[in-house]
């Protein structure tokens, strides 16, 4: 069963569309968060959506409610994963994509991207969609549920372009979780642009370039 479609914040460009991104938030944010950089990247004939995600309870936060796309049980991101949550916003951003599909936008004009806990659940669901992707990018990231990714990933994106990009000083998704993602990535034969910045858990300007220079790279536009 299709899951229900999230509300977005959805910016489309003046010249007509002929890519997507689907950029996911990161955990107690929301669409809006992200939406400026749709500006920012300054890509032709793209359209950015910015899902919200659902609000649920959070285990490290006291269980206070908030836009979260699964629980997080403690400091440690890799224990006591929340395995239903992850697959349940795995259904959601199939749903998303699949409504670009409905729009006229293939599948390999797509690129799922994420920042933190979004670019979790984009690498986690890019990888097991069935369909040829344009790209995945995942900031400040790392792969949740990593030992049935082997076993789970789809053919159809074993040569999908992967960006991710750590600050070198985050304190919030360990810089040692992105670099061991980028690791069993490469590992399993993924080709992974890794870049790297002296910043903590944020966005900084040379980051934001290189990642326009890597979506009009892997999008052509």
């Amino acid at each position: 069963m299709p899951s229900e479609l999230l509300p977005a914040v959805e910016i489309n460009p003046s010249a007509p569309v002929t890519a997507s991104v689907i950029f996911l938030h990161g955990l107690g944010a929301d669409g809006h968060d992200l939406a400026p950089l749709a500006a920012e990247l300054n890509l032709d004939g793209v359209r950015f959506v910015f899902p919200h995600a659902p609000i649920r309870p959070v285990t490290i936060n006291g269980g206070y409610r908030m836009r979260a796309w699964y629980d997080i049980a403690g400091v440690d991101i890799t224990h006591e994963q929340d395995s239903a949550g992850i697959r349940e916003s795995e259904q959601q951003i199939r749903t998303l994509i699949q409504r670009e599909l409905d729009q006229g936008i293939a599948a390999d004009r797509v690129v799922l991207a994420g920042f933190s806990q979004g670019g979790a659940v984009a690498l986690h669901t890019g990888l097991r969609y069935s369909g040829r992707l344009a790209g995945i990018l995942a900031l400040s990231s790392y792969l949740p549920l990593a030992d049935s990714v082997k076993a789970e990933a789809q053919p159809a994106n074993a040569a999908t372009p992967i960006m991710m990009a750590h600050g070198t000083e985050d304190d919030i998704v360990p810089f040692a979780a992105g670099e061991k993602t980028q690791r069993l990535l490469t590992g399993l034969g993924h080709a992974v642009v890794w870049r790297t910045y002296p910043m903590p858990h944020t966005l900084c300007a040379q980051e934001i370039q290189d990642v326009a220079a890597w979506l009009k790279s892997v999008l052509q536009v």
